[in-house]
């Protein structure tokens, strides 16, 4: 398949993918985002070398390396007769459409075929290289960090920052033994294209990494940095790689199974109650912790320093009526004393979201604002208490809202608006179904929290 072929085809493979993924209620299952990073850095700066370190280091991890010289254009017979006039350091000389649509697919959860490129012949040449979707995926190159839509691909940046002197001595020893080349011809190459395209394109993109390892696969250091940064990657759910003001608290088997009781639909009022509680007091707690603090050094009374911190002090809750007054109580458990405002907001069909009732402090401009509701479904009502705020004088930075579950459309929708505030929730659910119902999700929280549900016959499995 030619290269034409192939953009064509996948082109047309990705244009698919994002028409299934537009159609809203779509039943396709999500797949997990794959961690992408970019590794860039000058010839024989060692990429390849930190890229095995990396990927040995992440031997549970399924990890796939994709290298920027399989995109190298294939010359033309009159391009290989004045080879020595051809600069392989120029982003010309890549097919950076096809490498883009590649890492798409990838990015998607789809396998491609990738061309193989001979560097002695400079042609692709038959099979390509099939590359399935996996967890981490190191794009690695010297140019990967140098176009603005390859890097808005990549999770993770980084750029090998290795003495010229010595990629010089190792590229004249990479050429030379394992390419066939003489001392003369990799000198001449290396005065006419290689140095001045560094200075002029790979250096430059040098700004836009996230991590610099000096020294190369010799800094031992900043490759264990990188890889423990990874596994905490890894273990996030996609939407949080995806927005940054997204939390989710860490979830342990006591967390996992509190979320069993008031998800099952024979759990009684009272259980549902308790562990509803015991769910929202964290995540008030882990709310808490993102509010702005000052360093403090007190006194024990052993007579010791202790260097500590103090909280901002100017705070409020806002629930919106009625599920978010489930979570009043948590708050003024943490904080004594809070003003709390209230929002009703109703909203039924295509009508829109009415604001019905509010009554919020006198200088809530002033304060710091903890939203509540325990559900985020499609995020409707979030964006129209949201805008209150805003219009009455809260920075949307001073914003954090708390829930129990939160849908990805109701993520994305708030995410997506209001960049600046945070929003921490207990667990991300699926999906929304046809109702917009956040599927596993757990049912109307405020009529089983408040028992409008004439579910206290329901019987609990555990007392029988």
């Amino acid at each position: 398949m030619t290269d034409s072929e192939m953009l064509a085809a996948l082109t047309h493979s990705i244009k698919d993918h994002f028409s299934i993924q537009s159609n809203y209620g779509s039943e396709e299952v999500p797949h997990k985002q794959p961690f992408i990073i970019g590794l860039a850095g000058g010839t024989a700066s060692g990429k390849a070398t930190v890229c095995n370190m990396i990927i040995s280091q992440l031997h549970d991890q399924r990890v796939v390396l994709v290298s920027q010289e399989s995109f190298y254009h294939s010359l033309t017979d009159e391009q290989l007769e004045k080879i020595s006039e051809y600069n392989f350091d120029h982003p010309d000389a890549f097919n950076t459409e096809l490498l883009l649509l590649c890492m798409e697919r990838l990015k998607h959860g789809h396998a491609v075929s990738i061309p193989n490129y001979d560097v002695k012949s400079h042609k692709c040449i038959e099979p390509d290289r099939k590359v399935n979707p996996s967890d981490v995926i190191i794009l690695e190159g010297i140019l990967v960090l140098q176009d603005q839509h390859v890097r808005d691909l990549m999770n993770m940046k980084i750029f090998v920052d290795t003495d010229s002197d010595v990629r010089l001595a190792r590229r004249i020893q990479r050429d030379t033994v394992e390419r066939g080349r003489n001392i003369e011809n990799v000198l001449d190459q290396y005065t006419k294209f290689v140095k001045p395209s560094f200075e002029e394109f790979i250096l430059p993109s040098k700004k836009h990494a996230d991590v610099i390892i000096p020294r190369g696969a010799d800094n031992d250091v900043a490759i264990d940095l990188i890889v423990q940064h990874i596994r905490t990657k890894l273990g996030q759910h996609d939407l949080c790689k995806i927005y940054p003001n997204v939390f989710v608290i860490y979830s342990t088997f006591q967390i996992r199974g509190m979320h069993t009781l008031i998800r099952d639909v024979r759990t009684t009022k009272h259980d549902f109650v308790f562990y509803a509680d015991r769910l929202i007091r964290l995540v008030v707690e882990h709310g808490l912790g993102h509010l702005p603090f000052t360093e403090k050094q007190i006194i024990t009374p052993t007579g010791s320093v202790y260097s500590g911190v103090v909280f901002c002090r100017r705070l409020c809750g806002v629930s919106i009526i009625r599920s978010g007054e489930s979570m009043e109580n948590a708050l003024r458990a943490c904080c004594k004393g809070i003003k709390i405002g209230k929002i009703l907001i109703h909203g039924e069909g295509d009508n829109g979201r009415q604001l019905i009732y509010e009554k919020l402090p006198a200088d809530i401009s002033s304060r710091q604002v903890l939203l509540l509701d325990p559900v985020l479904a499609s995020g409707s009502n979030a964006i129209k208490g949201i805008s209150l705020l805003l219009s009455k004088g809260v920075p949307e930075s001073n914003i954090i809202f708390l829930n129990l579950i939160a849908a990805p459309e109701g993520i994305h929708a708030v995410c997506k608006k209001f960049p600046k505030l945070k929003i921490v929730t207990s667990e991300i659910d699926v999906s929304l179904n046809k109702d917009l119902r956040v599927i596993p999700g757990m049912g109307e929280f405020g009529d089983r929290y408040f028992g409008t549900d004439n579910s206290d016959t329901i019987v609990n499995p555990d007392d029988t």
